[in-house]
């Protein structure tokens, strides 16, 4: 166990002023990735990072690296990581803890006037939630090269802004290689579960085990237009169609059993006219499953169900792939470091799985990986009643140290 002095009512301080920033009249965070706001967030962590010392370095695609050197600088970085970006109507929490939690550990380390024989690196993984610019987790799946840098920098928002311009207009594009991200011995990523489990079972703290898979894809409905006045007789109506189809998503998901998971999160239709029968219906779906070949399945069930609704209402339906992420375990060393902390420490966990995506998920293809999680209340996030409590971010963060420390070695003063 690490004895560092570390401050739970200095890391809730932190939270909760990093949480002005983008603040909404509900209590949540409207900090949305590459905006003016988010160049404030990132202002501020540079700042808190400086005043103990740390050297920022920022990639061209504005993934953000706060670096402690250590004693031996023959040895790779050990990362401590999560994102500063938010929902439209995000909470407080959501991938800031994460964050926060690194620094404050890098806090403790310069109180105490200690080092560690691996360096220490906090990072800011740019766009994670995917909410402007999709899909998901650009900074760190470029980082891993799950994308081009090219690739991110051409990704265009709904309004038709280009990732790189915005990127260049917060004033946050810096001269370093993505790819450098990669050169690390270990990742650490501490973050508010999303879910209700923990909270559920009286736990402190999560060790997570592994990333379910997922398949994204994007659904097109093409009917015909119709007056709303005409008859009900022979139309080809594609909201309708679409919305026989959305249902049957959550039968295949409840059919697949085990943590399976099927979700619609964006709807359009054309011409979007009220006395207009819509001839196109457009829409996402996101498929998870902690077995790959069971999300196979469900996706085979999707096409399937797809086919039989386009013949049965005379419509044509395209089911597209978006986006697809691996069953993804994490290190099962650096776990062990986790649970050895928690039960030396008296804190409550529980092994469990990841049905989201984090960076951690991409960080895991080139980099030994895992996640902490900690509880959330009802399991409420992406929403601006997302809430915990300054006890659990504690418990977060002292597992969190105790296991850095020990992968990146005993620090002394």
């Amino acid at each position: 166990m690490s004895n560092l002095p570390l401050s739970g009512a200095r890391l809730w301080e932190s939270l909760m002023e990093m949480a002005r920033i983008g603040a909404t009249p509900k209590g949540g965070c409207n900090r949305q990735t590459l905006t003016p706001l988010d160049g404030e967030g990132r202002a501020l962590l540079a700042r808190w990072g400086a005043e103990v010392g740390l050297a920022l370095r920022t990639d061209r695609l504005g993934n953000m690296a706060l670096l402690r050197p250590g004693r031996d600088p023959a040895r790779k970085p050990v990362a401590i990581g999560s994102h500063l970006d938010t929902q439209p109507t995000g909470g407080k929490f959501d991938g800031v803890l994460g964050v926060l939690a690194g620094l404050e550990v890098m806090r403790a380390l310069h109180e105490a006037g200690a080092e560690t024989e691996a360096p220490i690196v906090l990072i800011n993984w740019t766009n994670e939630e995917g909410a402007r610019f999709s899909p998901p987790m650009m900074g760190s799946g470029a980082a891993i090269g799950a994308f081009t840098e090219q690739e991110v920098l051409d990704k265009r928002d709904p309004d038709g802004v280009r990732f790189g311009d915005a990127l260049e207009a917060i004033g946050w594009k810096g001269e370093a290689d993505p790819a450098r991200l990669r050169e690390l011995e270990a990742y650490f990523e501490l973050h508010i579960e999303q879910g209700p489990v923990l909270e559920r079972e009286g736990l402190d703290v999560g060790v997570v085990t592994h990333a379910l898979a997922q398949q994204w894809f994007d659904v097109t409905v093409t009917g015909e237009d119709a007056h709303a006045g005409g008859t009900m007789a022979h139309r080809r109506d594609s909201l309708i169609a679409a919305s026989i189809l959305i249902q049957a998503l959550e039968t295949i998901a409840l059919e697949s059993g085990g943590d399976a998971r099927a979700t619609v999160g964006r709807i359009a239709v054309e011409p979007s006219s009220r006395n207009v029968v819509p001839s196109v219906t457009r829409f996402s779906v996101d498929l998870r499953h902690g077995d790959e070949a069971a999300l196979d399945a469900m996706a085979a069930a999707l096409r399937e169900r797809a086919a039989d609704i386009a013949a049965s209402r005379g419509v044509a339906v395209d089911v597209a792939p978006f986006w697809t992420s691996p069953q993804t375990p994490f290190d099962p060393i650096l776990a062990q470091r986790l649970r050895d902390s928690a039960k030396a420490r008296g804190i409550r966990f529980r092994d469990m799985p990841t049905g989201i995506g984090h960076d951690a998920v991409y960080v895991a293809r080139q980099v030994p990986t895992v996640m902490i999680f900690c509880p959330c209340h009802g399991g409420i996030s992406h929403n601006e009643a997302e809430s915990i409590t300054p006890e659990w971010a504690e418990a977060g963060l002292i597992v969190l140290a105790d296991a850095v420390l020990a992968t990146a070695g005993a620090a002394r003063g």
